[in-house]
């Protein structure tokens, strides 16, 4: 690793991430200067002397080597702004308010830059019902399948499901962004939901191998969700949860925010209502998704529609004459004209095409319709 490397990696150590103030200190005199001022306890640029206090109480008998040995350990790499795996999609946020990251550490063969280059983020509630793991499943499984990249938080629930229905796919992949280090199993009980992910997806976090997850750590871990996706999926989320985080950080960063409905009764649905009356787009499966985030064309799903039926490409006077037509008696060229309000030479144009649709059938008695002609209620004949 290089000296910047290095120094922005023993930063990540010392400082919470998304400092806006670290951010700025590293783009003016650059992160080896700021991490030799931090160590020390000195205040550097707008960085506060209580931020510099508690770095120089954290690096207190700190090696940054031992960070890196431990992630080789485990299979990880840390990588920065310039590296070759560094997503091409912004990571900026809004100035002052949230800072993008000084460096990634990743665990898993995905690389990084490659994966989110069709992303998709879906999140939602931890105590998520059936129905939400279901569609959060399917959506995982449907984004997968057409080669993208589901992007999650690794929790239970909802995230759990996208994962793991991303993982269940015949190409695609999943990242899982972790407010722990990458080496660190939380929750305990997806742990082989997380060495999956670690064998054939991407782990991404922006702390140091051992950092044990917080609450803060959640909600800054959000905005990383966010902004590598072109997209963010709320599946099912109550008035407070944090992945209407997410969503708000995903229009901040000019993302496209997206929301599963669900039975106007259930409170676990009641935060993605409140998005779609916001303006989120409604979304019910991974075609839609793609409707709203994909390349024209390439990923757009045709428009729903019903049954195909024989009518469909009849033309008005074809369907005046079908509709003319009795259902069990039989009935002449003329009779059939004058009920239909057409002349008897295009009723006698227009049967024979018809019987070959299988729509009418002749008889000696005259015309009737078929029971595939019958499909809805025809007119009997005056």
């Amino acid at each position: 690793m290089t000296d910047d490397t290095l120094a922005r990696l023993a930063l990540s150590r010392l400082v919470e991430p998304g400092q806006w103030p670290l951010h700025e200190a590293v783009q003016r005199f650059g992160a080896v200067a700021v991490w030799d001022a931090l160590r020390a306890g000195r205040p550097i640029g707008a960085v506060s002397e209580a931020i510099a206090g508690g770095s120089r109480v954290r690096a207190e008998r700190y090696d940054v080597l031992d960070d890196v040995r431990r992630l080789e350990r485990v299979g990880g790499r840390f990588v920065v702004p310039g590296h070759a795996e560094w997503p091409a999609l912004s990571l900026d946020w809004l100035p002052g308010v949230e800072a993008p990251p000084l460096g990634l550490f990743l665990r898993g063969p995905t690389v990084l830059s490659t994966a989110v280059e069709q992303a998709v983020a879906v999140v939602g509630a931890r105590a998520s019902t059936v129905y939400g793991a279901h569609v959060a499943g399917e959506l995982g499984l449907g984004l997968a399948d057409r080669g993208w990249t589901v992007v999650s938080g690794g929790a239970y629930g909802v995230d759990g499901a996208a994962h793991g229905g991303a993982l269940d796919a015949s190409q695609g992949g999943t990242i899982a962004v972790l407010a722990c280090g990458v080496d660190v199993t939380y929750p305990r009980g997806h742990d082989q939901l997380l060495e999956r992910i670690a064998s054939d997806g991407l782990i991404v976090s922006e702390h140091p191998p051992g950092c044990a997850p917080t609450r803060s750590r959640f909600l800054i871990r959000n905005r990383l969700i966010a902004a590598l996706s072109e997209g963010t999926v709320v599946v099912e989320a109550a008035l407070r949860s944090g992945s209407l985080t997410t969503a708000r950080q995903a229009r901040d960063l000019s993302r496209h925010v997206m929301a599963v409905p669900g039975p106007v009764t259930a409170e676990m649905s009641a935060g993605c209502h409140r998005l779609l009356r916001n303006g989120a787009n409604c979304v019910t499966c991974a075609a839609d998704v793609l409707d709203v985030v994909g390349r024209l064309v390439l990923d757009a799903s045709p428009e729903p529609r019903g049954p195909v039926s024989p009518r469909d490409d009849l033309t008005h006077t074809e369907r005046q004459v079908l509709d003319a037509v009795p259902v069990r008696r039989w009935a002449g060229p003329a009779s059939i004209a004058k009920t239909a309000g057409v002349p008897t030479m295009t009723v006698q144009q227009i049967l024979p095409p018809l019987q070959v649709a299988g729509l009418v059938e002749q008889s000696l008695s005259g015309w009737r319709l078929t029971a595939l002609g019958a499909g809805r209620p025809a007119r009997a004949a005056s």
